[in-house]
């Protein structure tokens, strides 16, 4: 598969300012997934933060979520996609120039105004995504919380595209943390884990998969490297 941006065509500008999600490049990425990527076909497609470290699908929170997702479906059954800082991008996608690159961490920036533009881009680029994939899948989850957790709600909303959101605000509220500085807790909570799990079950059975043994799923510590946890 080609190079989404070759080489010799990248900005020169650098990937780990607040202006990330307007660099010229990230912006012509996410142009690129949804007007010239072929986006697979799959029954169930699972939404996932973006992550500090990079290629996404080898930090410690993908691995966590891997191991609820895999542990009852199939590679064939599910497509992957990651959103947030990078906008949206393809599990398939994520060691591609410029996912695979920048280093600037939405999650730290206390600019209101960054924040606010973060939120409206996203809002747009993932109804974009959307729409784009209306008929590609048959039942769509994401997992998330936080600021993510809104722009993926008002872009389900303006899109009128079903997504089941979780963890739901009930397990949110009685996983707050008062006295920390991201209040709602990890995704790597058992929790909220549990309810990624009853997630994936209930898409099976809409989209008539059948069931495979259960993995047992343990919170690790280690996993709290999601991009979005101090937003």
């Amino acid at each position: 598969m080609s190079r989404i941006i070759p080489e010799n065509e990248r900005s020169a500008e650098p990937l780990d300012t607040e202006n990330i999600i307007h660099h010229p490049d990230m912006v012509r990425a996410n142009d690129w997934v949804v007007s010239e990527y072929e986006i697979p076909v799959r029954k169930i497609c699972i939404f996932v933060p973006c992550s500090k470290k990079k290629p996404y699908h080898e930090s410690p929170s993908h691995r966590q979520f891997d191991k609820v997702i895999f542990s009852m479906l199939e590679q064939d059954d599910v497509h992957i996609v990651t959103f947030g800082t990078c906008g949206v991008a393809p599990r398939e996608l994520d060691m591609e120039y410029p996912f695979m690159d920048y280093s600037f961490m939405m999650g730290k920036c206390n600019v209101a105004k960054v924040k606010r533009d973060f939120l409206k881009t996203e809002t747009k680029r993932l109804a974009d995504y959307l729409n784009r994939t209306k008929d590609n899948y048959e039942f769509r989850i994401a997992y998330c919380i936080g600021d993510f957790r809104e722009a993926m709600t008002r872009a389900a909303e303006e899109t009128g595209i079903d997504i089941l959101i979780v963890p739901s605000d009930e397990t949110i509220q009685e996983n707050i943390q008062p006295n920390k500085k991201f209040v709602y807790n990890s995704l790597s909570c058992p929790d909220y884990l549990d309810d990624f799990g009853n997630a994936i079950r209930k898409a099976m059975g809409t989209a008539g998969i059948s069931p495979k043994e259960n993995a047992d799923v343990q919170c690790e510590s280690e996993t709290d490297d999601i991009e979005w946890y101090e937003l």
